[in-house]
């Protein structure tokens, strides 16, 4: 089992940056698959990046490719997202979260979830 920790959100303007970051404890969060989604008022929670665990491959949603970068430190067993040029739109809750099976996009496939932390984009 593993407990996800969230920090870094706030509110920026447009094109500013921020960096989330994702804090592990219990069982290293290199056996897992590791995934960032959000979720905006009234609307489902969405898949933003992931991780995988052995080979520390990435995978993006569209909308946030080349500008958003997903990384992991092994030492500090912490998973990070960068953010460069926000947008109004990718104003949400932000959620890690780790899956012990397959890296997926889908949220359904993800044990353990952290309590997730507010970005606020203003134009």
């Amino acid at each position: 089992q593993v407990q996800l920790v969230e920090s870094g959100g706030g509110l920026v303007q447009a094109g500013d940056s921020l960096r989330l970051s994702c804090a592990a404890s219990g069982r290293t969060f290199s056996n897992y698959h590791m995934g960032w989604f959000r979720q905006a008022p009234g609307k489902e929670r969405e898949f933003v990046a992931l991780i995988r665990r052995s080979s520390g491959g990435t995978s993006y949603a569209d909308f946030v490719k080349g500008r958003f970068t997903i990384s992991g430190d092994n030492v500090k067993n912490t998973v990070y997202l960068q953010m460069n040029s926000l947008k109004p739109e990718d104003t949400a809750v932000y959620y890690c979260a780790a899956s012990g099976t397959i890296a997926s996009t889908s949220y359904r496939q993800y044990n353990y979830w952290g309590q997730g932390t507010q970005v606020t984009v203003s134009s």
